[in-house]
């Protein structure tokens, strides 16, 4: 009797053990909980899912786009050796600071020297500029193999201003700040280009985003002419910030889009404190930018002309604040 009490002790906990882990059917829910029947939300995209190749895709993008940035910094915090007969001639005839010029040793064009290097070597001696002659050999590597025609200038880093040193410079210049602010060029000859005709129409000076924007290289500095060397350039860490500091003291922003609030002839603000804001090419003004400007406006083109040049954009602009400011 003892044992038949322990077998059905023993089946009795058996059968609590057993249902101890069971569920029980909820009243609504169709046996299920409530969880289960709760909705995920909107499927994400394919590029924000880890396991789909386009979030791979998109985070390799992501990762090129970071190493190009850092790359270019780097390339802007150091020395920059510009190289080919033309362009280092036409850095030297501008003036573009410079620290050294690099000759290969005996190199010759044609059974002599080339009139460009020798007019380069001459323009350098007449700067002071130290001339150092390296081998063939040692100059590829250099160059990192890339096409020199025998001759380097070395650009030592830009020294940019800080934005708030532009107004300092023209409130001290007696005439109502002129300013102009870019917002993602990335083509150094735009930049140049964009500062020869800011130095040409009395602006005060350039801003230049420290991301995604090219900065003053040797290319920029080139195509500037030498007004580089006349008009100051400043680097802001944050755009829109910058935007908003000069409207706190009294500057009006003013975009330049081709889907503008206005014509560039119906905007009669040029003559008052302005920043001008320049948009990147094909981009044109990222939002954030657009929004902190107080008034867009564009440029009348004939319909069978899809966009104009940022720097030739940015030119007939600057032509309208001179012409307003007379």
């Amino acid at each position: 009797m003892g044992a038949d009490h322990l077998m059905a002790g023993n089946s009795q906990r058996r059968g609590r053990s057993a249902g101890a882990g069971k569920k029980t059917a909820t009243t609504g829910t169709g046996g299920k909980n409530r969880r289960s029947l709760a909705g995920r939300g909107a499927t994400p995209p394919a590029s924000a899912r880890p396991h789909h190749p386009a979030y791979r895709k998109a985070q390799a993008s992501a990762a090129r786009q970071d190493n190009r940035a850092r790359a270019q910094r780097r390339s802007e915090e150091s020395p920059e050796l510009l190289l080919g007969r033309n362009p280092v001639l036409e850095a030297l005839r501008a003036q573009i600071p410079a620290t050294a010029l690099y000759v290969v040793t005996g190199d010759t064009s044609r059974g002599g020297t080339d009139e460009r290097i020798a007019e380069s070597v001459q323009l350098a001696a007449d700067r002071g500029l130290p001339l150092l002659e390296v081998g063939k050999a040692e100059f590829d590597r250099m160059s990192d193999g890339a096409l020199h025609q025998g001759i380097g200038l070395m650009v030592p880093p830009y020294d940019y201003a800080h934005p708030d040193d532009l107004l300092d410079i023209a409130r001290n210049s007696g005439r109502a700040p002129l300013l102009v602010a870019l917002d993602g060029v990335t083509d150094p000859r735009n930049l140049g280009a964009i500062i020869r005709s800011a130095a040409a129409f009395d602006a005060h000076g350039v801003v230049v985003p420290q991301r995604r924007a090219v900065g003053m290289t040797g290319s920029a500095w080139r195509t500037s002419a030498g007004a580089a060397a006349r008009l100051k350039v400043a680097r802001a860490t944050n755009l829109s910030r910058t935007l908003a500091s000069y409207q706190d003291q009294g500057l009006l922003t003013v975009g330049l889009a081709a889907d503008g609030d206005m014509s560039i002839h119906d905007y009669s603000g040029f003559a008052d404190p302005v920043a001008l804001v320049v948009g990147a090419e094909g981009a044109g003004l990222s939002r954030l930018v657009r929004e902190h400007c107080d008034v867009v406006v564009s440029i009348p083109i004939a319909r069978d002309t899809e966009s104009l040049n940022v720097s030739v954009a940015a030119g007939i602009a600057l032509f309208a604040a001179a012409t307003a400011r007379r």
